[in-house]
C-alpha cells in the first residue's frame, strides 16, 4: 500500500510539470510582478490610474483594475490570485484544458478591464474604482469548468458538459445569500429569496439536463480519495469555488473602510463563467 501510494504521488507531481510550461508560469508571475511595480508608484500617480465614474477615460478604465492604494488591498488580491490562478492552471494542465485556460486568462487580463469599467458605469456614483478583484471573481467563475474538465480526464471519463449551468445557479445562489444575510425585513428577504431560486433553477435544470440527481456514490469517492495528488487537487478546487465567494461577497462590503464593489465582483464571475462555457460547449479551443 506505501509502495503504490507513493507511485501515484509521484505520478501526480511528473503529470504537472511535464504538461506545465516556462512561458506559461513566467506569465502567471507577470500579473503579481505588475501588481506590486504599480503598488511602488507615488500615491497621487497611483489614484490617477484610478477609474473615476464622473469622469471616465478609456487608458483609466483600463489601470484602474491594476492599481491599489492600501497595501492590505493589493496583499488580499495577490493572495486570491494566487490561489484562483494556481489551482487553476494545475487542474488545467492535468485536466487537458491548458490552452483553454490560457485563453481565458488573456481575456481577463486585457479584455475584462475594458468591461467591467464601462458596465460599472450602469451605477453612476461619485466614486472611483480601482482593484484587480473583479478579474479575480472571473477566475472564480472559470473554476467550475476546470474542476469539471479535470474530473472528466481523471476520474469520469463520461461526465457531460451540459450540466454545468446547474453549478452556475447555484452558485449565484449561494453567492446572493452571501452577500444578503437572511433577515425578514429588507435585502435580507431579497437575499433567502434568490438564493431559493438559484437552488430551484439549478435543480430544474439539472433534470432537464437529464442529470440524475445524487448523492456521489461511494465508488467515485473512493476513486478521488485514493489518488493521492489528483484526488486533492480536486479538493482543493472545490473547497475554493466554494470558499473564495465568502471573502469575495462579504455580508458588511464597508467592513473593511472601503466599499467592496459587489456589482463588479458578480460581473466578472458571471461574465467569466458564461463566456467561458460558451468556448467550452462549442469546442472553440482545440487543446
Amino acid at each position: 500500500m506505501q509502495a503504490d501510494t507513493a507511485t501515484d504521488t509521484g505520478g501526480f507531481r511528473h503529470d504537472l510539470l511535464v504538461g506545465a510550461r516556462v512561458v506559461d508560469v513566467a506569465v502567471l508571475c507577470a500579473v503579481p510582478a505588475v501588481l506590486v511595480a504599480v503598488f511602488t508608484l507615488p500615491a497621487e500617480v497611483r489614484r490617477s490610474f484610478a477609474f473615476a465614474y464622473t469622469d471616465p477615460t478609456l487608458p483609466t478604465a483600463f489601470t484602474a483594475h491594476y492599481v491599489h492604494l492600501r497595501a492590505t488591498h493589493l496583499a488580499g488580491n495577490l493572495v486570491g490570485y494566487g490561489l484562483l490562478a494556481g489551482v487553476g492552471y494545475a487542474l488545467a494542465v492535468l485536466g487537458d484544458r491548458r490552452r483553454f485556460f490560457l485563453t481565458a486568462l488573456a481575456t481577463f487580463l486585457l479584455a475584462f478591464p475594458f468591461v467591467l469599467s464601462a458596465l460599472n458605469l450602469a451605477v453612476p456614483r461619485n466614486a472611483i474604482g480601482f482593484g484587480f478583484s473583479g478579474i479575480n471573481m472571473a477566475l472564480l467563475g472559470l473554476l467550475p469548468l476546470l474542476l469539471w474538465g479535470y474530473a472528466r480526464e481523471r476520474f469520469a471519463s463520461d461526465a457531460s458538459v451540459r450540466p454545468l449551468p446547474a453549478a452556475f445557479f447555484l452558485l449565484v445562489g449561494w453567492i446572493a445569500l452571501l452577500a444578503l444575510p437572511v433577515s425578514t425585513t429588507g435585502v435580507g428577504i431579497a437575499g433567502l429569496a434568490t438564493a431559493a431560486a438559484g437552488l430551484a433553477v439549478g435543480v430544474v435544470y439539472a433534470l432537464s439536463a437529464g442529470v440524475e440527481l445524487r448523492l456521489p456514490t461511494r465508488d467515485l469517492l473512493r476513486t478521488v480519495t485514493s489518488r493521492p495528488g489528483y484526488g486533492d487537487l480536486f479538493v482543493a478546487g472545490g473547497v475554493l469555488l466554494v470558499g473564495y465567494p465568502i471573502v469575495g461577497f462579504p455580508a458588511d462590503p464597508t467592513g473593511t473602510g472601503r466599499v467592496v464593489n459587489l456589482y463588479v465582483h458578480l460581473l466578472g464571475f458571471c461574465l467569466a463563467f458564461i463566456g467561458a462555457f460558451v468556448l467550452l460547449a462549442g469546442d472553440v479551443v482545440d487543446e
